[in-house]
């Protein structure tokens, strides 16, 4: 829990401060006009208004029962003798509506601990299916947070990063699969018993992912989430009205730091912008990265690092996000290709790194550590397999 015990914050504010006495000649208020100028730029304030509506749907949505309807509804579907498979389908397809792969571990990896205990399967393999198949739906879902950073840094619509995404989630999910179906045939059948759930409830979710992926206005999107789970909550009695009001209130709590740290992240950019701190990375990534290649692999390094040191994929991308901008302007990188390295590299990195909140998570849950789930982590490797055979046959389209 070391990257946990300090705030985020609290790391940004002091690198902020920082930023701040690194060029003496430059007065204080113009560091603050800096700063201001980034902060109210279109795409930042987008970017807050959103992850403070994705913060009030997840609220609503879990309050109202939404997210273990669709769990259960899911999981009634599953053959016994393909439980493991079964289970990392399921969590693509719950993170993908529910845009959390923290949320989706929190639902799933009980059901999956309980599963390997009765049918005696492998418990790090049953849990890391669970955050495999968590990290591709973060990864993909239009309501993620690390979808609308990456998206609002690079100037594309979620629709064009969401197909680019595709083409590198796809053939790891389903390699992934291969080798999970491959270990169910040497393994006893899992009884997974019957789960209650309202398909009412559920809907939502799929209502949510379908006016998504046909190109809606995220607000809409959201907007229509919110109103339907708020309305059949209630209706259903699984809410009522001051526990809805509060589970939004709790959701948009959420979604604090992450807007905290946007905000510190893009007066930090500013400034390092001003001080001449992106040409000399820019200057770095021209001597030792070369072409369209170079700069997309460059992009991708970044991201991983910064996710590696911050130990949050969101805050990766917000921190990366304004540098790839500069690079993928000056390798002719389209911003859908940018966008999709970023999410997805940050992805990869989260999903194995032993001290991120997925694996802590999942590990507490489970009750085993997890370094031991990291060999099991079949779909965050080959994904990483197949993002640099993008990078290095793909040649692309200029933007």
């Amino acid at each position: 829990m070391g990257f946990y015990v300090m705030s985020v914050v609290v790391a940004f504010g002091l690198a902020l401060i920082v930023a701040f006495l690194q060029n003496s000649r430059r007065q204080f208020y113009e560091n603050i006009q800096l700063c201001a100028k980034s902060i109210g730029d279109v795409n930042i304030i987008i970017m807050l208004f959103i992850f403070l509506m994705a913060g009030a749907f997840s609220g609503i949505a879990k309050a109202a029962g939404g997210v273990e309807s669709t769990a259960h509804l899911l999981l009634n579907f599953v053959p016994g003798a393909f439980a493991v498979p079964g289970l990392f389908l399921i969590a693509c397809l719950i993170s993908m509506s529910m845009g959390t792969s923290v949320g989706t571990i929190t639902v799933l990896v009980p059901i999956a601990a309980s599963v390997a205990q009765d049918a005696g399967l492998s418990l790090p393999l049953t849990v890391g299916s669970v955050v495999g198949g968590a990290m591709f739906g973060d990864n993909l879902s239009f309501i993620s947070d690390t979808t609308i950073a990456a998206t609002r840094t690079q100037g594309t619509r979620m629709q064009d990063k969401f197909y680019a995404n595709l083409k590198l989630a796809v053939p790891a999910a389903l390699v992934t699969l291969a080798v999970l179906f491959a270990a169910s045939l040497s393994s006893s059948p899992a009884e997974l018993g019957q789960f209650d759930y309202s398909l009412l409830l559920a809907m939502p979710y799929f209502i949510v992912l379908i006016m998504a992926v046909i190109g809606r206005n995220v607000f809409l999107v959201l907007g229509t989430g919110i109103v339907l789970f708020f309305g059949l909550g209630i209706a259903t009695g699984m809410t009522n009205l001051s526990k809805a009001f509060s589970a939004m209130g709790t959701g948009t709590n959420g979604m604090f730091e992450t807007m905290i740290v946007t905000i510190l992240a893009a007066s930090i950019s500013a400034i390092m912008r001003d001080g001449g701190g992106f040409d000399a990375l820019l200057a770095f990534i021209r001597t030792n990265f070369k072409g369209k290649t170079g700069g997309r692999l460059g992009i991708g390094l970044l991201t991983v690092l910064m996710d590696v040191a911050t130990a949050n994929n969101t805050v990766a991308i917000v921190v990366a996000g304004p540098i790839a901008k500069t690079i993928s302007e000056e390798y002719d990188i389209a911003p859908r290709d940018s966008a999709s390295l970023l999410d997805t590299c940050s992805c990869i990195a989260q999903g194995i790194i032993p001290y991120g909140a997925q694996l802590l998570i999942a590990s507490a849950i489970a009750g085993i550590t997890s370094l031991s789930i990291i060999p099991y982590l079949y779909y965050p490797l080959f994904l990483a397999v197949v993002v640099l055979g993008w990078i290095f046959i793909d040649k692309g389209k200029s933007k």
